[in-house]
């Protein structure tokens, strides 16, 4: 991969340097696609395994992901702090002040994953409260009782993760991830179907395998970033550190509105799921299926998001806020082409897709129908992931947290239930119109980050020219 300091800005013309750039955010994000794909292939096998199973179980498992996943980005979002940390130290070539930094990083990881955990073991008050249906209830639960224990190892391996992809290795977590993909498929056929002296669970295993395979994981990262010639120089396990909260606090002061930033859009996928939870299982295993899809194809735009963070905050580190801006608008241009592809793959397919699932073809009507949705928000999804990673470079966080707020909770949300729920504008649309509703949040949250984004790109040019 090349280096953001590799080449004068105005050495090369305008086509050549987007190649280059291209090429470089592409080296470094194409093994996190394929990790990030790998841990949502997870949710996957889980849906069609359990699917497989009985609707229910199915049901059972969606709603169970309808609150796991949002407190599961919370927690990691909160943790995307240590990225942008590390990669302007990278770019500054300050190698010795990473380790302290992913130390106290490690301490806050332990306490928002124990944190994470108390709050999915407390979740079967909010299922009563959205009226979801209550034979599901208790799968439902059953269910997240076995993610939570996981919680703790899945925060661990995540900062672990952050610095390896800040430092530009990012293979280590491709593998990783292809790993635990690999090892959830069996044991979820143990604990689903019942073998090897494990009782049949339904859905239900899914939970208790995923757990299993977040502690593999984080145990594998853990040795790889130990043992590795790649990491010495960072040091990070050359001593123990007690918690120092003033390092923590600062960690905190970028991560959490990233957290709460990527919160409020997961969120709103789970108020929607809850939502549609009292329309029934036919109609919950549709959109489940719809926005599992979904959630597949929204690895390839959060990759490069993830790996726009780590250009613009090396390049920052650096000292080249031109070539952090120009980094930011290529990850851009990359995301775009491949929304016009996948909302072009799906819409062509979307019937042939929702039959993996499930033979069901009420479900498959269900869930081909909403599919269109998600072909229709590919592209204000993509610049909206791309703009939240470069922000996240600028470690540009606060603004960017209200601003999303603002899009899915004041805008989102409000639009779906009035248009999915309620007759003021006419009869109920149920879930067509919920999911009409996060189209409605999705573009407002894009325009918003994209108006954000050029102006701290300008600002931080022009600190920039001021201090040289």
């Amino acid at each position: 991969m090349n280096s953001v300091t590799d080449i004068p800005a105005t050495s090369l013309n305008r086509p050549a340097r987007v190649r280059l750039e291209l090429r470089s955010l592409l080296a470094l994000s194409l093994p996190i696609m394929i990790a990030q794909l790998a841990t949502t292939a997870m949710g996957f096998v889980d849906a069609v395994m359990a699917g497989r199973y009985s609707p229910r179980d199915l049901a059972a498992v969606a709603l169970g992901n309808s609150i796991w996943i949002p407190v599961f980005l919370l927690m990691t979002g909160t943790l995307l702090a240590t990225t942008p940390k590390v990669a302007q130290r990278v770019g500054a070539g300050t190698y010795g002040e990473i380790g302290p930094i992913v130390r106290q990083a490690l301490w806050l990881a332990l306490a928002v994953g124990l944190a994470a955990s108390l709050i999915l073991l407390s979740a079967e008050p909010v299922l009563h409260l959205m009226k979801v249906d209550p034979t599901l209830i208790g799968p439902c639960m059953e269910y997240l009782h076995g993610i939570a224990s996981g919680l703790p190892a899945v925060a661990l391996y995540y900062v672990l993760r952050c610095c390896s992809d800040a430092l530009g290795r990012t293979r280590p977590s491709m593998v990783i991830g292809l790993f635990g993909l690999a090892l959830n498929i069996p044991i979820n056929y143990v604990f689903i179907y019942g073998h090897l002296g494990v009782p049949a669970m339904g859905g239900v295993g899914c939970g208790w395998a995923t757990a299993i395979v977040m502690w593999a994981m984080m145990l594998a990262m853990a040795g790889w970033t130990r043992w590795a010639p790649a990491y010495q120089s960072s040091q990070l396990f050359q001593r123990f550190d007690w918690p120092q909260w003033t390092v923590i606090k600062r960690l905190l002061s970028v991560g959490l509105p990233i957290g709460i930033a990527v919160f409020a859009e997961s969120s709103i996928f789970a108020v929607i799921a809850l939502l549609i939870g009292s329309l029934g299982a036919t109609v919950v295993a549709g959109h489940q299926i719809a926005l599992n899809i979904s959630s597949l194809l929204f690895m390839i735009p959060y990759s490069l998001g993830m790996a726009v963070t780590v250009r613009v905050g090396q390049a920052l580190g650096a000292g080249n806020p031109h070539q952090a801006r120009f980094a930011a608008g290529v990850g851009l241009g990359a995301a775009l082409a491949f929304a016009l592809f996948s909302a072009s793959l799906i819409l062509l397919l979307r019937e042939s897709i929702a039959s993996i699932y499930t033979p069901d073809t009420a479900v498959i009507q269900v869930a081909a129908m909403l599919i269109v949705y998600a072909a229709l928000y590919q592209f204000s999804d993509a610049i909206q992931v791309i703009c939240a990673g470069a922000l996240r470079g600028y470690q540009d966080t606060r603004v960017t947290m209200v601003l999303t707020l603002l899009a899915y909770w004041g805008i989102g949300l409000p639009v779906g239930y009035v248009l999915g729920l309620t007759d003021w504008f006419g009869p109920a649309s149920g879930p067509s119109g919920l999911w009409e509703g996060l189209i409605a949040g999705l573009s407002c949250a894009a325009l918003m980050l994209s108006i954000r984004l050029a102006r701290s790109a300008r600002k931080r040019i022009r600190i920039s020219q001021a201090a040289g």
